[in-house]
């Protein structure tokens, strides 16, 4: 079996329609033991169910962790494929920078650099701190305000600029100034 190919082997996938929308999901129910597990271990369970593909997701992995017991020593290695991944920029900015390196890397290697992409869709939430000037006055917002926006469209253009467009990973910018000088208003007001 190939990567990508999903198995099945409890045969736990199955449809819901919703308004006229069909989803698919992947039941619990199929895989014994599912029903005493704590729900943290079921929310991973339904995670290896979805992503199992029979070489990083086995079925062994799947009743292993149907037959987890509290009191037992972990002796399997269970896989996690997260859906998606969201990096705050202190720590998602060097995530763009190393994969613009690789790309590089592969451009001078006269590979084609849009096959380095993260493996789960992944975005990059630029939202930096602000630095306050002034506090305790009725201007104190107004005049942070057009620095901190400022930094943040900057900040926002340095990493578009560092990651070529991808299936798998964006960016974007904080929430939009009225909702955020709301929450600020309010703030100050308190």
């Amino acid at each position: 079996m190939t990567a990508g190919q999903h198995p099945d082997s409890f045969s736990s996938r199955s449809t819901l329609e919703v308004a006229g929308t069909t989803y698919d999901y992947y039941r619990l129910d199929a895989v014994e033991g599912a029903a005493d597990l704590p729900f943290s271990l079921k929310v991973l369970l339904e995670n290896l169910l979805r992503t199992e593909d029979g070489l990083n997701v086995t079925a062994d992995a799947v009743r292993a962790l149907g037959g987890w017991q509290a009191d037992a020593e972990p002796d399997v290695e269970i896989q996690f494929t997260p859906g998606r991944v969201v990096m705050q920029d202190f720590t998602g900015v060097p995530c763009i920078v190393d994969l613009a390196t690789m790309r590089e890397a592969v451009v001078d290697l006269g590979g084609d650099p849009a096959k380095v992409n993260p493996l789960a869709p992944a975005e990059l939430v630029i939202d930096h701190s602000v630095i306050v000037d002034s506090f305790g006055t009725p201007d104190s917002l107004d005049s942070t305000w057009p620095w901190s926006t400022s930094a943040t469209a900057s900040a926002t253009s340095s990493c578009a600029g560092a990651r070529p467009p991808s299936a798998t990973s964006s960016s974007c910018p904080r929430a939009s100034a009225s909702s955020t000088r709301s929450t600020s208003s309010a703030s100050r007001a308190a």
